[in-house]
């Protein structure tokens, strides 16, 4: 099994506006099909009817689902993780199905899950204390499915944009970002577009 096989599709870029002290926004929700489909973050609990729809579309339904990946435990991540029966569930740095919660691999320590050969859920705490980001690779390049550890594209010139979003360590959240911009070629960012990272972004490999 090869990552040729498989597909990266955002079914929903997600989105943050603040308005008369409001905020309004839902998470970018992505989908990994293949021989093992994965789908990370997904949405609000409102929002069940459009994600059935979006993968009826994609030729699935919530039983194909193998895995569910959320990149930390805000509602506006999880909301939809009762539509997935059959899957495992990765919260944050929780891994479980049905009642029963896997120990083996601990993220607090700096451990990977790997989903398949190409594709691993790996600790990248700041947002939350508990985050995590999906790595996919494929022939065109490396997609690090990041939730708020980047709110969008534009907090790369700004800070003050994931800042302003909520940190629970600043100091982490920046590590971490690094490390993502010094693999990734795309990322899918909590509550924004899919972007390609920029060249200047990238710290030459020696």
């Amino acid at each position: 099994m090869t990552t040729d096989t498989f597909q990266i599709k955002v079914l929903f870029p997600g989105f943050s506006v603040l308005k008369d002290n409001i905020m309004e926004a839902n998470c970018s929700c992505t989908l990994i099909k293949g021989p093992i489909n994965c789908i990370i973050d997904t949405m609000t609990s409102w929002d069940g009817p459009k994600l059935v729809e979006a993968l009826k579309e994609n030729c699935l339904s919530p039983s194909d689902i193998n895995y569910v990946i959320c990149t930390h435990g805000h509602s506006d991540h999880i909301g939809c993780n009762y539509l997935f029966r059959n899957a495992i569930h990765i919260v944050g740095f929780s891994i479980s199905q049905r009642d029963k919660y896997f120990l083996s691999t601990d993220f607090s320590q700096g451990d990977e899950y790997k989903i398949f050969e190409g594709c691993s859920v790996v600790p990248t705490p700041g947002h939350t204390l508990q985050d995590v980001t999906v790595i996919f690779k494929n022939d065109k390049g490396v997609y690090a499915i990041t939730g708020d550890l980047f709110e969008k594209e534009e907090d790369l010139s700004d800070e003050s944009i994931w800042i302003s979003a909520g940190s629970d360590s600043e100091e982490l959240q920046r590590k971490n970002r690094q490390k993502i911009l010094e693999i990734a070629d795309f990322i899918v960012p909590g509550h924004g577009s899919m972007f390609r990272v920029p060249d200047h972004q990238k710290i030459p490999k020696k």
